[in-house]
């Protein structure tokens, strides 16, 4: 490695004044990098320091008004982020019980900044879950009367607008014990069953147009009770509690079945985990809308194993596969099949790919697995079917093909150019550009086009349909 390589190693070699020299110059006009420098600084001080500086930062954010957009959502992101990196690393080792006060002083920001962003890629609340993460961490360490972090979770689930105290309570279920725990679900029932004040009822109304205000207070309050009191039974390894935050009904629906299928499994109640499964996969069936619920699959599957059930678990396998390339399926059907046999057994499966419905399904299938030479024969045998539009699937699927099967890749990468140029995506032509000269750099090692149009012609025939399409040519003349 060359000795003036941008790395730790050679900058540490410039020596403190040069290195303090240099942070001067990179932080003056960036306020972001300000904090940061400042924030290390108090940490070389001790942890004292550091909580008091954190703190000022968590006041500032807590007063912020400013609307941040998408532009500036990763810088704010980035802040949030190196606070918690601050607590994990310079006093959560030395101070367990400061690190926990930080840290939910930190959620009870989530309020403030969530109201001022647009979290829609999640990347904020992101940031909160990992408070909660690092709150699991330090759990077992921190020393609080366990009734009283118990009134504290209550309050701060209740209050919280933004989900951010999901998990709260197994990442404390060490701290509290099980007599906090227990003390849980006594003021959670009596908090439940407090009347509401005109103050609620002014903030309620409105909520539904055929519910009063009252009506909607007491659903919301008897939906924050179930959600606490079956976390609290989650924690304490209560199955039955649990499953009767469910009605009958809830029970057979495929995003809640699965979750006490591997709870009950958990407490080795197999047929009763079972008899859940298969009730709500038959509710599935019955649907108009069939998902695939690859969690019920995963339970259903366990249940077979746990029961010794080959046979039946064998042909769930491979009708698994066969309905929704799922090569999770395939694998494990393969390696249930006797010695010899599951190499004809996977030969019929790939063929079974290969004429699959959804084609892009089955690149992705054939490109993971892999197979490439078949998803190459089947892109070529199919290249009239293929939606550009599904570019998440075709573009690493052209990666995968362009060494060795650069035609493949080429009509991948074609129908991407067509789909964006077609639809006037305007927000797709870069990658278009870069798609046709990625096929200008195969034309090279494409030794015959067959009966398709080399790259010279169809690039003049994208010309000759998509003239006005300046953005994008502008682009690719460069």
């Amino acid at each position: 490695m060359s000795k003036k390589t941008l790395n730790t190693t050679n900058l540490e070699k410039l020596g403190a004044e040069t290195l303090a020299a240099l942070v001067m110059d990179l932080v003056q006009g960036s306020a972001a990098l300000q904090r940061r420098a400042r924030l290390e600084i108090s940490a070389a001080q001790g942890p004292k320091d550091i909580a008091a500086d954190l703190r000022k930062r968590f006041a500032a954010l807590r007063r912020a008004t400013a609307f941040v957009d998408w532009r500036k959502q990763k810088a704010l992101v980035k802040d949030l982020a190196g606070l918690l990196r601050m607590i994990e690393m310079n006093i959560a080792p030395l101070n367990a019980d400061d690190a926990f006060d930080l840290l939910w002083s930190f959620l009870q920001l989530a309020p403030s900044v969530h109201e001022r962003t647009d979290d829609s890629n999640g990347a904020v609340g992101a940031v909160f879950s990992e408070a909660i993460d690092l709150i699991a961490t330090i759990s077992p360490r921190i020393s609080v009367d366990p009734k009283t972090l118990a009134e504290r979770i209550l309050e701060a689930v209740a209050g919280a607008g933004y989900g951010e105290f999901d998990g709260i309570i197994a990442a404390t279920a060490d701290a509290m014990g099980d007599a906090g725990l227990e003390h849980l679900k006594v003021v959670t029932k009596a908090w439940a069953d407090i009347p509401p004040s005109a103050a609620d009822i002014e903030r309620y109304s409105g909520f539904g147009l055929s519910t009063s205000a009252a009506d909607s207070f007491r659903r919301n309050k008897e939906l924050t009770q179930s959600i606490i009191l079956a976390d609290v039974a989650d924690a304490q390894g209560d199955v039955d509690a649990y499953m009767a935050r469910y009605t009958p009904e809830q029970l057979t629906y495929g995003t809640i079945a699965p979750n006490v299928a591997w709870r009950l499994l958990e407490a080795d109640r197999v047929d009763e985990a079972l008899a859940i499964v298969r009730t709500a996969m038959a509710a599935d069936a019955a649907s108009s809308y069939r998902p695939f619920r690859h969690d019920l699959d995963l339970a259903y599957v366990e249940c077979l194993e746990r029961k010794g059930r080959t046979a039946d678990l064998i042909e769930h396998l491979w009708l698994s596969f066969t309905e929704t390339l799922d090569a999770g399926s395939l694998r494990k059907f393969l390696k249930s099949l006797p010695d010899f046999e599951d190499v004809e057994a996977e030969e019929k499966a790939l063929n079974h790919v290969e004429v699959f419905p959804d084609l892009e399904a089955a690149i992705d299938f054939l490109i993971s697995w892999p197979a490439l030479t078949r998803a190459a024969r089947m892109v070529l045998a199919r290249s009239e079917e293929l939606d550009g539009n599904r570019y998440e699937t075709l573009t690493p699927a052209a990666d995968a093909l362009s060494d060795k099967h650069p035609l493949a890749a080429v009509l991948l990468r074609r129908a991407m150019i067509s789909d964006a140029l077609d639809g006037a995506k305007s927000t797709r032509y870069r990658h278009a550009a870069r798609h046709l000269a990625e096929c200008r750099s195969s034309d090279a090692i494409v030794k015959d086009y067959g009966s398709i149009a080399d790259h010279d012609v169809f690039r003049a025939l994208l010309k000759q349909k998509h003239p006005r399409k300046f953005g994008f040519w502008e682009l690719v003349d460069g």
